[in-house]
């Protein structure tokens, strides 16, 4: 959603003609050195036309082919490496896009339409001095361009080159008097290079020309609230919502303003307006929705009343596969994750092929730790989305807790065949692998597959933490185990499931004390609900000879599991 009521997108004008445009010469014209050499004309323009023909036709592969072939025939073709260059481009292969852009360019150095593709492509990577300099060349071969002159400003402003660019624009205001496009230009420009009074000056005398022009008004809220005036923007936005009611790009920017001064209760009215607004586009409200979602002050101020507007939402939507999951997301930020398992269920039977709505409610199941719901929902999804990596490896993780291990191993075979090359999803194969067969207690494979997963990313933190905590529970490697554990909470800090693995490692080296501390600092943290942490730090406390207090955690430990029955054993033997 763009920021603001103006959004200058460079990209579009800088790659503007670049998907349309065509050059009309067949034959290019004379280059340095003299006419080109002699070619099969006749030849050269058949491959050339078919090229076009399969262009327009959307081939974008048998088009390349025809236009390769035709410079095979005139190498000097600068029309035929530009229409290779619009394909290529156009697919996403900028690399290579640009490459014949600047064959074509290098051959006909005169012509626009080369040097604004060359322009939009430098642009898109990131590489602005490039795209000014040949927008540069532009606006100096064709001066009477006046959308090249403002297109060339607004890249010096973005480079912070705001003098050449306030010259630019001043000199067409001198050229064409005030109007909407350079005078506009100024005071945007001010803007940018933080002179938010003159960029008030500017605006207010371009406002007494054009009082009720909605740019304008958007551009003196945004200089207000760049003064840190958010009283007087928010009322230059209501003047707007007054006049223009149902303005999307007004409801917009008022959503981004309400947002960014923390004014939840007003946004909630609000958004809910903009849900049933037909004229605001899907595709802003679910990038505004998304935005609510991630603001973690908004769920907690409103974000019972943004449950009933994505429910308005939804409603003006109700076959939307996507849409409809951004309830459950905002449930799962409130803590709510059984009623967003609720509503996933239910949009599943509703709509079985809506395959993110399943795998949601996978990665609901497992973040609530219900393996047996898991695996019967990610059987089922497995089954009916057969190329579905992430359902294979949630079902295999599933079958891994629930103990039906050749399951697992099976569905894991499948989720590596489906990974491909990819180096991500292959090792967490490898690292689901590697768990089930040390809960099999095969540990040499299991230490085999560590092995080798580590030998695609030795940095990875998760595989890390679970070779170091495998190792120190067979106490083998407890040096290598240490080393491991101590890289991993170097990285994560904070990580209260990496810090209980590096302090039993330390436990396991008989470095007690330290791990003592550690595993005190873990437990005293509000809402430490693991069975594990408190086992872990009764082991240790034992060592340091004081039971009391790890007979007070292993029953801590009971109390958050009571599959623990082991540590009964612990307890009786600390009190004698």
């Amino acid at each position: 959603m763009a920021k603001g009521i103006y959004k200058i997108s460079f990209g579009l004008v800088l790659l503007s003609g670049i998907l349309s445009a065509c050059n009309n010469r067949i034959v290019p014209a004379e280059v340095s050195g003299g006419r080109i050499k002699p070619y099969d004309t006749a030849t050269f323009n058949y491959l050339f036309v078919e090229g076009i023909k399969q262009k327009l036709m959307g081939n974008g592969g048998e088009a390349l082919k025809y236009l390769e072939n035709s410079i095979i025939i005139n190498p000097e073709s600068d029309a035929a490496y530009f229409q290779m260059a619009q394909i290529l481009i156009a697919s996403g292969d900028l690399k290579n896009g640009k490459k014949y852009a600047l064959k074509a360019y290098n051959i006909g150095k005169e012509n626009l339409w080369y040097m604004m593709m060359l322009a939009g492509t430098y642009y898109e990577e990131k590489k602005l001095d490039s795209a000014t300099m040949f927008y540069e060349k532009a606006a100096a071969k064709f001066p009477e361009k006046q959308t090249l002159q403002i297109t060339l400003a607004n890249l010096y402003s973005e480079s912070r080159n705001f003098d050449k660019a306030l010259k630019i624009f001043e000199n067409l205001d001198e050229k064409y008097g005030v109007n909407m496009s350079s005078s506009t230009g100024i005071v945007k420009n001010l803007m940018w290079a933080g002179k938010w009074d003159e960029a008030l000056e500017r605006a207010q005398v371009l406002l007494k020309q054009y009082p009720d022009e909605i740019l304008l008004n958007g551009l003196l809220a945004e200089i207000y609230r760049g003064k840190g005036e958010p009283e007087n923007a928010e009322q230059v936005y209501k003047k707007l919502i007054d006049i223009n009611p149902g303005n999307p790009q007004i409801q917009l920017a008022l959503c981004d303003f309400l947002i960014e001064e923390k004014k939840y209760e007003d946004l909630v009215l609000l958004v809910n307006v903009v849900a049933i607004n037909d004229k605001v586009q899907r595709e802003d409200k679910i990038s505004l929705f998304a935005q609510l979602i991630e603001t973690p002050e908004m769920i907690k101020n409103s974000g019972e009343k943004m449950i009933l507007s994505l429910m308005v939402f939804e409603a003006a939507y109700p076959d939307d596969d996507i849409i409809s999951l951004l309830r459950t997301e905002l449930l799962i930020k409130l803590g709510k994750t059984s009623e967003a398992v609720q509503r996933l269920e239910e949009i599943i039977i509703k709509r079985p092929e809506n395959y993110f709505a399943w795998e949601k409610l996978l990665l609901a199941y497992l973040q609530k730790g219900d393996y047996k719901n898991l695996e019967l929902r990610s059987e089922q999804c497995a089954t009916r989305f057969n190329r579905s990596y992430i359902a294979k490896l949630l079902y295999a993780t599933a079958a891994n807790e629930n103990k039906k291990y050749e399951v697992a191993l099976e569905e894991l075979r499948k989720a590596d065949i489906l990974a491909g090359a990819n180096d991500e999803m292959l090792l967490q194969v490898l690292s689901v692998r590697a768990d089930v067969y040390y809960r099999m207690k095969d540990y040499d494979k299991a230490f085999k597959t560590f092995d080798e997963a580590l030998k695609r990313n030795k940095d990875d933190l998760t595989l890390l933490n679970n070779y170091a905590y495998y190792l120190a529970e067979r106490n083998l490697k407890l040096r290598e185990a240490e080393e491991m554990a101590k890289k991993v909470i170097e990285k994560e800090p904070e990580n209260s499931t990496f810090l209980d693995t590096y302090a039993w490692v330390l436990y396991k080296r008989g470095k007690y004390k330290s791990a003592s501390k550690i595993m005190e600092g873990i437990i005293s943290k509000n809402n430490i609900h693991d069975a594990e942490y408190f086992e872990h730090y009764g082991y240790i406390l034992k060592k340091r000879h004081k039971c009391s207090e790890a007979i007070k955690n292993w029953e801590k430990a009971i109390e958050y599991d009571n599959s623990k029955t082991q540590l009964k054993a612990e307890i009786e033997n600390c009190k004698k």
